[in-house]
């Protein structure tokens, strides 16, 4: 249940980081985004080795920290300051979220979870401090 609501997560963590790539200018975000599509791809192909993973059966819910259509859409239009700004504060709320799932696994039986679950929450509580730094600038 973890990877099929955890995979879809961090493929919006990967598109978001795409349309950074794309749109930002700041040399600081597009370094993150790099960085974050680079964990985050194969966390994504290891869940999927896991076996039966039906990543639609949460179609229509939104996990915490996903972004709406209508939010995703904003940030696809913006651009300069306001898409930095934009993509910081959705990406920290969805890092947020994607913490909270793995929290809720963190002390799974099945050694490859729990071991997952530790590197994402590290590895974002991170990011999250170095955007934070990032926004104040």
């Amino acid at each position: 249940m973890f990877a099929s609501m955890m995979i879809p997560h961090h493929q919006q963590a990967i598109e978001m980081s795409d349309l950074a790539l794309k749109i930002s200018q700041n040399p600081e975000v597009l370094q993150l985004a790099k960085e974050i599509k680079a964990a985050q791809a194969p966390e994504i192909e290891e869940m999927k080795l896991w076996g039966d993973v039906d990543t639609n059966m949460h179609s229509g819910h939104v996990m915490s920290g996903m972004l709406s259509e209508d939010e995703l859409a904003a940030l696809r239009k913006a651009t300069g300051v306001e898409f930095d700004r934009a993509f910081l504060t959705g990406m920290i709320m969805h890092h947020q979220g994607a913490i909270e799932m793995a929290q809720s696994i963190i002390n799974s039986r099945n050694h490859e979870v729990s071991s997952l679950a530790r590197a994402i929450i590290s590895t974002q509580k991170a990011e999250i401090e170095r955007m934070k730094i990032i926004l104040a600038k």
